[in-house]
């Protein structure tokens, strides 16, 4: 580890995730003295379990409609427009050496080696190679300013001593990963305002559940999670599992509920099981002929969840079309356009064991967003999962880590060369 120097100022990165790798490759490409504080053995391990372990980098395309915070929009799309879809398609394709391919059906973007621990190696062997020393198993339990710099406690270890801090510490999701957001109340008792926290991106329980049957079925939908002052709508995959649901679409409107365990009454999520609307069905259960109603029904969803949803509607599966009658139809349409599906959480604490991101963090409006850097306490820079905001499935919380992390590299960079 290279001590640091006036004219040569150390800035510290708190946590070697995603954000805090590409503030420490940008934060050291002017030559400034950078090291990258990791508290795990090894780091980047949300990194590594990423996309079923092949790390969906990037979305293929971006909507920044989709990013969720309870921050000013207008400061969001800044911080979101700071660094364009095709400007970091560009970094990791000809920097980082990470060729991206594609996934049409998916709209995602991912390393052609189809390996996270690829993504995860050689972001460390660019910070390597642009002069980036790392220390691991480095857990931070505290920073306060320190003269002109920042002091920073470590468990177990000697405090360190930086110019210029960067805290990319992510939030409290998948604490088994090495992230516990503690240091939101460092953050916190600095004078920053910070949003409630609440896991985001989880699956949905449902204890118990009338369609415990059909765990392992899978297929597109679109879901819908309205509460009393919230409401997202999603469309893609859906799995019903042992315990509840989850899939993409489950996980992103997910927030909605958690959220909504707080209010005096629970979101509803109700489900359209295909791309059918409830005219197209109603013209394809009229009456005619001797075929069955479920019979009809699995002609677009699979057998097993058609049966159990025609059960739901109170009408036997066996029933032909020629006898429904009418009532029974407009249930059974109902329940194929508007199914409401019962759910009882997770608690917030179970949420964080599964939810691919942390809801909430530190208000935006705290940091420049152009600089990243806070406007309570000067040199102090953040970035990624801590702040205020994050995205749906495919690449969008990846995008919000790169873009913020290389913003705070960037203007740490200009603030150490100042000193």
């Amino acid at each position: 580890m290279k001590a640091g120097r006036r004219d040569n100022p150390r800035i510290a990165v708190i946590g070697a995730g995603a954000a805090g790798t590409m503030a420490a490759i940008f934060a050291a490409a002017s030559g400034a003295d950078t090291l990258l504080l990791e508290r795990t053995g090894d780091g980047g391990r949300k990194i590594l379990i990423s996309g079923g372990g092949r790390c969906n980098i990037l979305p293929a395309v971006l909507d920044e409609s989709r990013f969720v915070s309870d921050s000013s929009p207008h400061t969001l799309r800044k911080m979101v427009r700071s660094w364009p879809l095709r400007e970091q398609i560009a970094f990791f394709e000809r920097e980082a050496g990470i060729p991206l391919v594609e996934e049409s059906a998916s709209s995602k973007l991912f390393p052609a080696s189809q390996s996270a621990r690829d993504v995860r190696d050689r972001m460390y062997a660019l910070a390597r190679a642009r002069g980036v020393s790392m220390l691991t198993n480095a857990q931070v339990v505290d920073f306060a300013p320190d003269g002109h710099g920042w002091r920073i406690e470590l468990e177990g270890r000697d405090p360190l001593r930086a110019d210029i801090l960067i805290v990319a510490a992510g939030g409290l999701s998948i604490p088994r990963t090495g992230s516990d957001g503690r240091l939101l109340q460092v953050l916190a008792r600095l004078r920053h305002a910070i949003h409630p926290t609440y896991p985001a991106l989880t699956p949905i329980v449902a204890a118990p559940s009338p369609f415990g049957a059909l765990a392992g079925v899978s297929l597109p939908v679109t879901v819908a999670a309205r509460s009393a002052t919230r409401s997202s709508t999603a469309s893609g995959g859906f799995l019903f599992t042992h315990g509840g649901y989850s899939g993409p679409s489950v996980l992103d409107v997910s927030h909605v509920a958690v959220r909504s365990l707080e209010e005096d009454r629970r979101a509803t999520l109700t489900v359209r099981w295909s791309d059918r609307d409830a005219a197209a069905w109603t013209s394809a259960l009229k009456p005619q002929g001797t075929r069955t109603i479920v019979s009809a029904v699995s002609e677009v969803l699979p057998h097993r969840l058609a049966d159990v949803l025609i059960v739901h509607a109170g009408v036997d599966p066996r029933v032909t079309l020629a006898t429904l009658v009418r009532g029974d139809r407009v249930r059974v349409v109902e329940a194929l356009v508007r199914c409401e599906l019962p759910w009882t959480g997770p608690t917030v604490a179970e949420g964080y064991k599964k939810a691919e991101v942390t809801g909430g963090g530190v208000a935006l409006g705290e940091i420049d967003p152009q600089t990243m850097e806070s406007r309570r306490a000067p040199r102090l820079f953040l970035c990624g999962e801590i702040l205020d905001a994050f995205g749906p499935i495919g690449g969008y919380n990846f995008f919000w880590a790169w873009a913020t992390g290389r913003a705070a590299g960037r203007a740490a960079a200009e603030a150490a060369r100042l000193l």
